[in-house]
């Protein structure tokens, strides 16, 4: 049984790709943000039984310290801790370089140091900015377009610099748009299903014509398993897509039909990216994951959604749904 550690376990993504590892046999570290209440993210809804299983690490991936006791042992590193909200990147830059590069840069360091057998570290459909050309693959150029999205061309480029250099087996795993059960109400499928369940009459948003390529977040999560699974993916970036797209406006207006057919949707000014920031459209290939991988869709988007409103029905509380999440 091997041993692996996820830094940003508490988090999204990272509490799914937990689960699975705990599911398909894996011995787990599960790296969590230290704060002083003792809380550990979304592993707090993880079952007793669960959460025994798991090694429980409270730290802070911006103290290369506690990293490097964390990377101690184990067989590989899933990197998934980051700052991900692109609004709030706007007003706290330096906060996005300190965890997204420099938190990245002391994983590698550790790994580098310790011998880990495979690193995975986390970039995002964000790095290539609004499509040059369609499907996105691993070659499109980079496009910083946000300070959240050049933190992590910036991390993406220091993992590829390490495998260069000193032939650490290092993987990029770049997800385009991820969503279901335990996101954030930051993002725009949460967004608009906390405000409809809520019984808003009015869903605010801002710009409805970009389009984005939708992952069912369990498809991501076994998308790292898979590239984690394959050596040919050593020293690859590897997209994680449906290849499939949708625009924000058609997406909202599904999610009122299925939720409160007599909503409307009205731009909240605050919710708008600057214009040269706002990526119009991202549509991803997944040619290369198939081709390396035996990874593929399980979900289809309706599924996905079913089970999202599903989760937000019941959850609901948990949520802030009279603010704007940034």
């Amino acid at each position: 049984m091997k041993k692996v550690l996820v830094t940003g376990a508490d988090g999204f993504i990272g509490s799914h790709l937990t689960e699975l590892l705990l599911e398909e046999g894996y011995d787990v570290r599960a790296f969590v943000q230290y704060n002083s209440f003792g809380t550990w993210g979304w592993i707090d809804t993880f079952s007793k039984d669960r959460q025994a299983a798991l090694d429980i690490f409270s730290g802070d991936v911006r103290d290369p310290n506690a990293v490097r006791q964390a990377v101690k042992g184990v067989d590989a590193v899933f990197h998934l801790a980051a700052l991900i909200a692109i609004p709030f990147s706007y007003y706290a830059p330096d906060a996005y370089v300190d965890t997204n590069i420099k938190g990245t840069l002391n994983v590698l360091q550790a790994a580098r140091d310790l011998d880990t057998a495979r690193v995975l570290i986390t970039s995002t459909s964000e790095v290539y900015g609004t499509a040059q050309y369609v499907p996105i693959d691993e070659k499109h150029p980079y496009q910083g377009q946000s300070p959240y999205s050049a933190t992590k061309i910036g991390a993406d480029r220091l993992a590829e610099s390490f495998y260069r250099s000193f032939s650490l087996p290092v993987s990029i795993v770049r997800p385009f748009n991820t969503y279901g059960p335990r996101q954030s109400a930051r993002a725009v499928i949460p967004t608009i299903i906390t405000q409809l369940l809520a019984g808003k009459k009015e869903i605010q948003l801002g710009a409805l014509t970009p389009t984005r390529d939708f992952n069912y977040v369990k498809d991501t999560a076994r998308g790292f398993l898979e590239i984690y699974r394959s050596d040919r993916t050593i020293g690859q970036e590897i997209n994680i897509a449906t290849q499939q797209e949708i625009s924000i406006g058609a997406l909202a207006e599904e999610l009122i039909r299925q939720i409160e057919p007599t909503a409307r949707i009205v731009c909240d000014a605050q919710r708008l990216r600057p214009e040269k920031s706002e990526v119009d459209r991202l549509l991803g290939s997944n040619e290369k994951i198939r081709s390396l991988t035996d990874w593929q869709p399980r979900y289809t988007f309706k599924q996905g959604l079913a089970e999202t409103i599903a989760f937000f029905r019941e959850n609901l509380d948990r949520y802030k749904t009279d603010i704007y999440n940034i």
